[in-house]
């Protein structure tokens, strides 16, 4: 049986490689991109350098800076309106997951019209788009290289998972110096979710030997470096590494499919405002000990390429580590519980049957290696709130 790979049709990635946009915009003949970013990025001035590099290349560029964490519908409409206003021909994502998210869905929507809920899973769209090129400026979310966008519903606070061909990028540029600023909280929740991705991608349902390959080696590097990366961010090699591994962790998902921690993680971020790398860091875990009778020999592989079992030990042993080295992981990077995070015990308490409904309704859990009930998901939720 055959398999489904998509990919950027190109990526420059290297100490630099930023620099070389308005070279990949020429290549692709485009004139008139509208830069899609935040307003943090706009203060420290990143976001005018590649306007500037923009410009330098005899390009037309503009900005919308009006992206904000968890992008939502609503701040889609402003955006739509700089893209109209520009009588752009493509988009550029610069950012972490957030900006690149919003600019997938602003590419679809300028072409093709609707709104974000048309294109909600179990749909997949494959129609008229605009080019889209993503800079990350995090080691985490892997978008740039992914078939996905998630964008919050501001009516329902649902996050909406939305698939497809047409919100994958046409080139990526991945150039780890843009995250050497990083601090250690974001370094640790976007580190985690790129070692969420590549793990689920690795115990998928869904999982075949391609995208098996890229999770394994990002798996691996993340185990090498996310701790150097943590406490010492200016290490440029571990930078580097996660930056790489990151990307690998996107290409692996968005070829196979993330699982339950991500079903789960989705929820707490629409409802609760938590950053998703940190919702997925406090699953993971918990959900990962749920999990492991489904998929034993999958997890144990994880555990050695994550190098706390030899290759040699039992299969069940190994997995049964892996569980423990990633509580230890979230304990080194001060991962708090959902109660430390200063969430509400009644409202979460209240919120879990919606949370649990959301998770099966994104249809991420259907590929975990243990399919839950709605029962079990809440249980879950139950058990991680402290």
């Amino acid at each position: 049986m055959s398999v489904q790979v998509a990919l950027p049709r190109f990526a420059r990635i290297g100490a630099g490689a930023v620099n070389e946009i308005g070279t990949v915009v020429a290549q692709l003949s485009l004139q008139r991109p509208v830069v899609i970013t935040d307003k943090y990025l706009t203060s420290t001035g990143a976001a005018e350098r590649v306007m500037n590099l923009l410009r330098a290349a005899g390009v037309t560029p503009a900005l919308f800076d009006g992206t904000v964490p968890d992008p939502t519908t609503e701040c889609l409409e402003d955006g739509l309106r700089v893209l109209a206003d520009h009588r752009a021909d493509s988009v550029i994502g610069f950012g972490g997951g957030s900006p690149i998210d919003t600019a997938k869905a602003l590419a679809v929507l300028s072409a093709r019209g609707g709104t974000m809920r048309e294109y909600k899973a179990p749909n997949a769209y494959s129609g008229p788009s605009l080019p889209i090129i993503a800079i990350p400026t995090t080691a985490g979310s892997g978008s740039e290289a992914t078939q996905f966008t998630v964008i919050t519903d501001s009516a329902s606070d649902e996050k909406m998972l939305c698939p497809g061909l047409s919100f994958l990028p046409i080139a990526t540029i991945v150039d780890f110096e843009l995250t050497v600023s990083m601090p250690p909280r974001l370094t640790a929740d976007t580190g985690i979710d790129a070692l969420t991705h590549a793990i689920e991608a690795y115990v998928s349902r869904k999982a075949h030997p391609f995208s098996d390959g890229l999770a394994i080696a990002a798996i691996r590097t993340i185990g090498k470096n996310i701790r150097t990366a943590y406490q010492d961010g200016a290490n440029t090699t571990a930078r580097e590494a996660m930056m790489i591994a990151s990307t690998q962790a996107g290409m692996a998902f968005s070829n196979s499919s993330v699982a339950l921690v991500h079903g789960m993680s989705r929820p707490i971020g629409a409802h609760f405002h938590v950053a998703h790398g940190l919702s997925n860091a406090m699953l993971l875990p918990a959900v990962t000990t749920f999990s492991i009778s489904g998929a034993e020999s999958r997890y144990a592989d994880c555990a050695r390429a994550f190098g706390v079992a030899a290759e040699s030990a039992n299969d069940s042993v190994a997995a049964w580590f892996f569980v423990d080295a990633l509580t230890e992981l979230c304990q080194d990077l001060k991962v708090p519980t959902p109660l430390a995070y200063g969430i509400d015990r009644d409202r979460w308490n209240e919120l879990i049957p919606l949370m649990a409904h959301q998770a099966l309704e994104s249809g991420s859990p259907g590929n975990n290696p243990v399919v839950p009930t709605a029962d079990q998901i809440e249980t879950l939720y139950s058990d991680v709130f402290e």
